[in-house]
């Protein structure tokens, strides 16, 4: 399987249902005197709990009880268990790896077919584990994580979580004897990195006790632990500071051979690698704090910038480019740069992947997007090919295979089902799988929209509706705006079934924070500039009722992790422009943040509220801070999951609470399992997607 790279092991999801690794609470600041809901802040306190269950059972009496709520859960639980729909896998040697879930195994089961087979209607699908039997017998609740095999595909690491938290334990596992293991690697549940060095070794951190995790709370020691060796006789190769969010090992396997780093994060968008030796010795590599590992091939690291970068003895190259830094051959001091792309300022980079024969890279332009293979010519030059996929919509990377010339791309828009596309390395893509229309889109229509924010930025935006509409509708305004997080058009059943086909409008947001413009776009709404993404997704909202696509009345918000940020800022805010808000795992109380669940790796974004200038500028648009009694708020619904130990459920209890003690509109659900995605299975999704849309339906007047 394919090696975790950057940050992607530590990131704050994009949307609910994206999974990651993520920190503890690290309290470095006693909690201010004037919270009076600081004893929300007890995620497992008995009090807490019970002022959830409180909540819990005062909405569920509002929303389940709608006739509604039962079509809608019964509708989104046959399209999530649907035997009809895609099983995207990872491609590796000759096999596809999936992982599978439907009403039969809730918990999922991990399966392989051959590369060949996979592309007929019903493969033979080779069971390696079932999820749900192995929670019986271990009475546990163990939620899928992701598995990392070796070369030989003779072992694998899988990662299980309890309840869908973000701690997991890691365990060595058989795919030929479909066993654990005995006496094989084995890790206790924490917030952990594990990768492959060879069949018998692995590079990790863990939680080896007191000092070795950052004050983010991830691991901060990187080790070499070999197999038959008691872990803690594994051998140290490399500590970052405290201060750091994060050290992981990183490691590439392909026919070339094996590329193994430590990358180390001071913060979370810069980083250093480190060329880590067969004798355990680390040599950094001379790359911007800003480069961002997306992958290798060959001797050749993948790197895309954050930043604009000058290397010695070359021309500059502007932020958003893809370059490859070929390693120092045998005996020279540094390696070679070559500039495989460098983005327009209409286009950026989406995904990355590399291949045994070509990288992939997904490019979106003005939001939509295309795919392209980077070819190297073994005179340290690349060619590029655009592959022949349909437009106007988004182009993903489903997988590519290091071991051999396979690759598998999707696309999709808000009104196509996915198609899944097969690349055997040359010719065209060829579809092998699409998705069941799940509505009917016959009468559907997306167009792009341009608003102008506050300083004359123009922020794109989709919307759907039907082409019947000639004037203002029940509408809900998605959006994210961090991270560097592109929003491109997706086929939603969900927002299909329940809200387009019943006579809404659904339109999403591209508003700065994000990456739908290349570092750049996301760089302009950081830290001290963070308002610039609220004004844009104002600025969207206005534009709607400006082209009498919706009245604030008819207009619903939603938004999850730092969409939420996003969604109870912008109703604190702007109230006036809102007549509902859907506020899923969010963010809220910014001045206390950093010591909550990751908070604290979150600091680049956000800024650090422990210090006076970033707390300034922070308390202008922090929710919990600035929500007041006596002044109209749409209202809201919050959900979230006690398991959530990323975020925590902790922002949305204490909002919530002050927003009721406060006299306003407020309904809360909190799910127990499911994490960061509020949600462990379909039926859990279900339920938390049937609550949201029966919750706009009745405050938008909808269906």
């Amino acid at each position: 399987m394919s090696a975790r790279t950057g940050l992607a092991a530590v990131a704050l999801a994009g949307c609910v249902g994206a999974a990651a690794l993520a920190g503890a609470n690290v309290d470095k600041k006693p909690a201010p005197a004037d919270d009076p809901y600081l004893w929300l802040e007890d995620v497992h306190g008995a009090k807490a709990l019970e002022w959830v269950k409180a909540q819990n059972a005062r909405s569920t009496a509002v929303l389940q009880a709608d006739p509604d709520y039962r079509r809608d859960y019964d509708a989104i639980l046959k399209v999530l268990d649907a035997t009809d729909r895609i099983p995207y896998g990872e491609l590796d040697h000759q096999y596809v790896f999936n992982f599978w879930q439907d009403a039969a195994h809730p918990k999922g089961i991990w399966r392989r077919t051959g590369i060949t087979d996979y592309a007929n209607a019903a493969p033979a699908w080779e069971l390696l584990l079932d999820l749900d039997k192995l929670a019986l017998d271990e009475h546990e609740n163990w939620v899928w994580q992701g598995a990392d095999c070796t070369p030989s595909l003779r072992r694998c690491l899988l990662t299980l979580s309890r309840g869908g938290g973000d701690a997991a334990v890691v365990r060595e596992f058989d795919p030929q004897a479909r066993a654990f293991v005995p006496g094989g690697f084995e890790l206790a549940e924490a917030k952990s990195s594990i990768t492959w060095l060879d069949e018998d070794t692995v590079v990790f951190g863990t939680d080896f006790g007191a000092g070795s995790m950052t004050s983010s709370g991830y691991p901060r020691v990187v080790k070499v632990w070999k197999r038959g060796e008691p872990m803690a006789q594994a051998r140290t190769v490399y500590e970052g500071e405290t201060s750091d969010v994060a050290s992981s090992g990183v490691v590439f396997h392909d026919p070339a051979g094996t590329i193994a780093l430590v990358q180390r994060a001071p913060s979370f968008f810069t980083s250093e690698y480190y060329l880590l030796g067969a004798d355990g010795t680390t040599h950094k590599l001379p790359l911007p704090l800003g480069a961002d590992l997306k992958g290798a091939q060959g001797r050749s690291l993948l790197f895309t910038l954050r930043d604009d970068w000058t290397p010695p003895g070359r021309a500059p190259i502007a932020k958003g480019s893809l370059i490859a830094y070929a390693l120092p051959a045998a005996g020279a001091a540094e390696g070679t740069v070559a500039v495989l792309y460098v983005p327009d300022a209409h286009s950026s980079i989406d995904e990355v992947s590399a291949g045994r024969d070509a990288v992939y890279v997904s490019i979106n332009h003005d939001v939509t997007g295309s795919i392209h293979a980077f070819r190297a010519d073994g005179r340290g030059g690349w060619s590029e090919t655009q592959l022949e996929l349909p437009a106007a919509g988004s182009t993903k990377i489903v997988s590519t295979n290091t071991w051999g010339p396979e690759a598998q791309f999707r696309f999709e828009s808000y009104t196509t089902p996915t198609t899944l596309y097969a690349f055997e390395g040359e010719g065209k893509p060829v579809a092998i799988k699409s998705l069941p229309a799940r509505f009917d889109a016959t009468n559907l229509a997306t167009e792009q929209f341009f608003a102008t924010s506050r300083d004359g930025t123009k922020v794109p935006y989709f919307v759907t509706r039907s082409r019947a509409l000639t004037g203002p509708a029940p509408t809900v305004l998605y959006g994210y705006g961090g991270f560097e997080i592109s929003l491109t058009p997706g086929y939603s059943a969900n927002f299909g079934m329940l809200w387009l086909t019943r006579g809404g409008v659904y339109v999403v947001a591209n508003i700065r924070g994000g990456g739908e413009y290349g570092p750049a776009w996301h760089q302009a709404a950081l830290l001290q500039n963070r308002q610039k993404a609220y004004d844009d997704f104002q600025a969207v909202a206005a534009d709607l009722v400006k082209r009498d696509i919706t009245t604030p009345k008819q207009l619903g918000i939603m938004g999850g992790s730092n969409g939420g940020l996003l969604v109870s800022a912008n109703m604190v805010e702007r109230p006036e422009l809102f007549g509902a808000v859907v506020c899923q795992v969010p963010l809220i109380d910014m001045i206390r943040y950093v010591h909550i669940g990751a908070g604290a790796s979150w600091e680049a974004e956000y800024g650090d509220p422990d210090k006076p200038a970033d707390r300034a500028w922070i308390m202008k648009y922090s929710p919990y801070q600035n929500v007041r009694k006596g002044k109209r708020y749409p209202p809201v619904f919050f959900v979230t999951a006690t398991s959530d130990d990323r975020v925590t459920p902790v922002h949305a209890r204490k909002m919530a609470a002050r927003m009721e003690e406060q006299g306003h509109t407020v309904l809360f659900y909190e799910n127990t399992d499911g994490g960061h995605a509020a949600a462990a299975d379909h039926r859990q999704a279900a339920e938390m997607w049937a609550l949201s849309f029966v919750y706009l339906k009745q405050m938008l007047g909808a269906g």
